[in-house]
């Protein structure tokens, strides 16, 4: 008889985990609170314009490299056509500086030594940790659950890493701040951040990010999140999975110390021989859970205030050819804009003509991004004040973006507004986060060293995604799902397998 799993979540991670289960004989059936796949990896349609709300580049892109056998399995490639980009981003000062964030090493070392000569050297230091990495293979981290390695597998990992090791621990325990800070030029400074993301983000991170866009392996994938996810949600129907719509667990069953069903909120129950949450970690833990498994180190990580992502976007389809601008550039402004009771330096503006499918021909889709505290929306949540804040979020924007684009205010046909509001109640992540926690230097320490998937006193039960995987990157999930099938196939004594 098969054995049966349930999966909280079809996300990325739970759509893998299933694909993954279903691969290896087991009957799987996904439980997903919104009426499509993919959970925070989505995009929406607004008259004819469609608004991307998760992948900026994906890793794996790029065939034989990091990640690529993945996206092999889980039905993505073949038939997804990737957009590859020569630069990151453009950094723009009021003073009409301009930093390019180039992918290629050369290009990049180059163009940071005309902006400041006397920083040449502190400059080709970073090139050179580009090309180190361009090597690196960052997916043989999530290849196998760390205590499933045998010595074997460990003594290959440590052959693989050996030649990056002295670079991993300058790197990854350096925030782009900090090396920043670094520069004699005070515009590279205040640049070179915004570049990698934010200001604490490890700088392993960004070199890894260029390294990989510039072996073709970080494209975007055409035609948007949505569909992305839809793909994997087409190989996991195909291999026999069920996914069931519009409903949300309430509670995780446990009897005897294991994990044995779920129970909706309309009551239904439903059993299994292991649970899998894919969902929000904070409403696994303390709510379908009801805290009483969580141990004291998790309790103390989700009461620790750690860093979480949340963020407000706006979408704008306009009626106006913007092909022949930069697909990605942040403004650094002298005076900030006062947004939602924050100063805000920067404003970035994306622009998504390099994919032609997400809008109508001849026009364009922009979406600005801001960080954004939950709080502060949800304290006027339900009210007529939310809607009027999201409006004067949109104008200050078509404001800004009237001084670039003189005449865009009247040619804007759509606006959309999303808050962290809108992101917690269609994935139900916790605050609202995009990322789950947000990838510091101190974050990054707990994705090095790996956060368990499994739970003392629980057995049969696993969690995968972003909350157990710091900086919550698409193919990292979604190895997360497949490392969440391997731990179930070692504890039924079944040889783990996946095909493509």
């Amino acid at each position: 008889m098969e054995k049966s799993i349930i999966i909280i979540g079809g996300g990325i991670a739970g759509l893998a985990a299933g694909s993954y289960g279903q691969m290896n004989g087991y009957q799987t059936q996904i439980f997903e609170l919104h009426h499509l796949p993919g959970g925070l990896c989505t995009a929406w349609e607004r008259k004819g314009y469609t608004f991307d709300g998760c992948i900026h580049y994906l890793l794996g892109s790029g065939e034989g490299q990091p990640f690529n056998q993945v996206w092999h399995e889980l039905g993505v490639l073949p038939g997804t056509n990737f957009v590859n980009h020569s630069e990151l981003m453009r950094v723009r000062a009021a003073a009409g500086q301009e930093l390019i964030g180039y992918v290629d090493p050369d290009a990049l070392q180059t163009h940071l030594t005309q902006l400041s000569s006397s920083d040449a050297r502190r400059i080709k230091g970073l090139a050179d940790a580009i090309r180190l990495f361009t090597r690196f293979d960052m997916s043989i981290q999530q290849a196998k659950p760390r205590s499933l390695m045998s010595p074997e597998d460990w003594g290959d990992f440590g052959l693989h890493m050996a030649p990056f090791m002295g670079a991993l621990a300058k790197w990854a325990r350096l925030a782009a701040q900090d090396f920043a800070a670094g520069f004699k030029d005070p515009f590279i400074q205040r640049a070179l951040p915004v570049i990698f993301g934010w200001p604490e983000i490890p700088m392993m991170a960004g070199i890894a990010l260029l390294a990989s866009m510039h072996t073709g392996n970080a494209g975007f994938p055409a035609g948007a999140s949505l569909e992305f996810a839809r793909a994997i949600e087409k190989r996991y129907l195909a291999l026999g999975g069920q996914i069931h719509y519009r409903v949300q667990v309430e509670r995780i069953l446990v009897e005897n110390g294991r994990a044995v069903g779920v129970r909706l909120y309309n009551d239904e129950e439903h059993r299994a021989d292991h649970i899998i949450s894919a969902a929000d970690g904070h409403s696994t833990l303390f709510e379908m859970l009801g805290e009483k498994y969580v141990p004291r180190k998790l309790k103390r990580l989700y009461a620790a205030a750690l860093p979480l992502y949340s963020q407000v976007q706006i979408s704008l389809g306009v009626d106006r050819d913007l092909s022949a601008e930069p697909h990605w550039v942040t403004y650094l402004l002298d005076q900030p804009l006062i947004i939602m009771n924050e100063e805000h330096y920067e404003i970035g503006v994306k622009n998504y003509c390099y994919d032609p499918s997400l809008a109508p021909e001849g026009k364009s889709c922009l979406i600005v991004m801001f960080k954004s505290r939950y709080g502060y929306w949800q304290r006027i949540y339900g009210r007529a004040l939310y809607d009027s804040e999201q409006s004067q979020v949109s104008d200050v924007v078509l404001d800004f973006l009237e001084r670039l684009y003189p005449g865009i205010r009247a040619q804007v046909e759509v606006i959309d507004e999303a808050t962290p509001l809108s992101y917690e109640r269609f994935t139900g992540n916790w605050q609202g986060s995009s990322v789950g926690w947000l990838l510091t230097t101190k974050t990054m320490q707990m994705n090095i060293k790996g956060m368990d998937k499994t739970l003392p006193g629980v057995d049969n039960f696993y969690m995968a995604g972003q909350w157990v995987e710091p900086g919550g990157m698409v193919p990292v999930v979604a190895m997360s799902g497949r490392n969440a099938i391997q731990l179930i196939c070692a504890a039924d004594g079944r040889k783990y397998e996946a095909v493509v």
